[in-house]
């Protein structure tokens, strides 16, 4: 019998309107550290967003306890497993935004028509459709959907500014589909095309982690892995671990051609961060190693740099 990996980790976001946002921290990080519970959560006046991880009855608790907050009864959560812990401390976050756009103004609440997985493939397979991928660069290169835009975009940010170099085409196509890792860019995104005067975008709901959760590989249009935000670094079919490390100094994710390269550094460097990285802040990098080395030894945990927010 295979055995279920110990460590229960839960994925969530939902859009809804919160008057009280402090209040709403400090309860949250109160249950979190309760329960012993590790990751981040992003809480904003337009609602709620991050990853978690923990034991079974602690990651419960704090969802009971999510489920109360505002419009939150219904907010879908992308469960996994792990062997470990894979974030080092917990973290709730105020922010103007749950996903950083720079468009605070957008009614995240208006978005495209959402499309389950199931039926992802027939939309993306219709001619004339338009489909974007509207991660960061380094996310889309490590796998996306056959046939699928990248825009090239260092932050979710810079969509906005993509989008206009592209209206033109985007106003013409018969339907434009967006997706992203679970979901919650794609609300955002469709809503600021819909504003933009686009109504027939459509979104694939509940992100590529749903489409890998569901659809079978060998019915699959997804290539390569999935860069998730926690210490797994990617997910594959099933969401299964995937076959990248990270990179301690830079945080970006590591395959095997970037170990065999003399630029790769365990907790120090990859080909990714060696040249814009000082001789001083690699070897503070190599002192940190060392530390969390030695904290592995005595078996205890070390808490090192950690995991971006999902911009």
């Amino acid at each position: 019998m295979t055995q279920i990996p110990p460590v229960r980790v839960a994925a969530l976001y939902q859009f809804t309107r919160f008057e009280d946002c402090a209040a709403i921290q400090k309860a949250l990080a109160a249950i979190c550290r309760a329960q012993g519970v590790k990751g981040t959560l992003l809480i904003a006046r337009e609602g709620i967003n991050g990853t978690i991880a923990g034991s079974d009855n602690g990651i419960g608790a704090v969802l009971e306890h999510i489920r109360t907050l505002p419009g939150c009864a219904e907010i879908e959560v992308k469960e996994s497993r792990a062997e470990t812990l894979p974030f080092h401390r917990m973290k709730v976050r105020l922010k103007r935004e749950i996903v950083t756009m720079g468009q605070p103004d957008i009614d995240p609440l208006d978005t495209g028509h959402y499309v389950a997985p199931e039926d992802w493939n027939a939309l993306i397979a219709e001619p004339g459709t338009i489909l974007i991928d509207t991660r960061n660069d380094y996310e889309v290169a490590l796998g996306t959907f056959s046939g699928a835009i990248d825009p090239h975009t260092k932050s979710f940010g810079e969509f906005p500014d993509w989008f206009e170099a592209h209206r033109e085409e985007l106003a013409a196509a018969p339907k434009v589909a967006m997706f992203c890792t679970g979901g919650i860019r794609c609300e955002k995104s469709t809503a600021f095309l819909k504003a933009q005067g686009i109504d027939q975008v459509y979104h694939l709901k509940g992100g590529i982690l749903a489409y890998l959760e569901h659809i079978p590989e060998e019915q699959s249009s997804w290539e390569g892995e999935c860069f998730v935000f926690d210490e797994r670094v990617t997910v594959a079919h099933g969401l299964v671990p995937g076959g990248y490390a990270l990179c301690r100094a830079c945080r970006m994710p590591v395959s095997e051609g970037d170990k065999a390269s003399p630029l790769y550094e365990p907790g120090v460097s990859c080909p990714a961060c060696y040249a814009s990285r000082t001789d001083e802040q690699r070897a503070r990098y190599a002192e940190r190693q060392r530390q969390e080395q030695l904290a592995a030894a005595r078996g205890e945990a070390h808490v090192g740099a950690v995991f971006r927010d999902a911009d």
